[in-house]
């Protein structure tokens, strides 16, 4: 059965997403741990109430982010994963560290990719003037939120939304289209090949796999 290491900074929304949907067997895989950067970070409490093991991993002051990254990869390397998911884990990588994992490495990010990488996406959009906005799920290079997109979900942007209302409509999608990417990951269906989203043997489109 795969093995799905998640690696999180905060609440752990979309982990406990992913826990529910191993739990219902919609997914074909097994947490073996949940690693985070922040000692605090609540979805380690979710995590544990689930019986999944959980690591911590906090920064040394005056680390470099490749040394971080060593001892980071060994945690990760010791449970053995077939995926890595990072479910809201805010650290940038080291280009070695995604190298080593590239073609196993997941990540959620809030917007429509290409537009917006970084930071403060819904306000972004706000101030933008956007219609819509929405989350993309991506295999990771060292392009910050630039690899090949897997699936994306659109939100409306509503003229009295602020950031927190956007945020919370587009995570409510995150919560369905990240569990399904998993799924279809540890069925063996979705594959990172020469640096393209392969879905069914079939290479994805540049914004993803679209369903119409």
């Amino acid at each position: 059965m795969p093995q799905i290491v998640v690696l999180i900074s905060g609440n752990g929304s979309n982990l406990q997403a992913i826990i529910d949907a191993v739990a219902a067997q919609k997914i074909p895989g097994s947490i073996s741990g949940v690693i985070s950067n922040k000692a605090d970070a609540f979805g380690l409490e979710r995590a544990q109430s689930a019986g999944i093991p959980t690591v911590v991993v906090t920064a040394n002051k005056g680390e470099a982010r490749e040394d971080y990254d060593q001892r980071l990869a060994r945690e990760i390397r010791a449970l053995t994963p077939d995926c890595i998911v990072l479910a809201g884990f805010m650290r940038i990588l080291s280009e070695a560290f995604i190298n080593e994992f590239a073609e196993i490495l997941l990540n959620v990010h809030p917007s429509l990719l290409p537009k917006y990488r970084g930071l403060n996406t819904h306000q972004r959009a706000i101030d933008a003037g956007d219609k819509e906005h929405g989350c993309s799920i991506h295999f990771v290079t060292a392009e910050l939120d630039g690899g090949p997109i897997i699936l994306q979900a659109k939100v409306p942007v509503f003229p009295e939304d602020d950031a927190g209302s956007l945020a919370e409509r587009v995570q409510t999608q995150e919560r369905q289209i990240y569990p399904l990417v998993v799924k279809w990951f540890c069925e063996g269906r979705l594959k990172k090949l020469n640096d393209k989203a392969v879905l069914d043997e079939k290479e994805l489109p540049a914004m993803g796999f679209a369903a119409d």
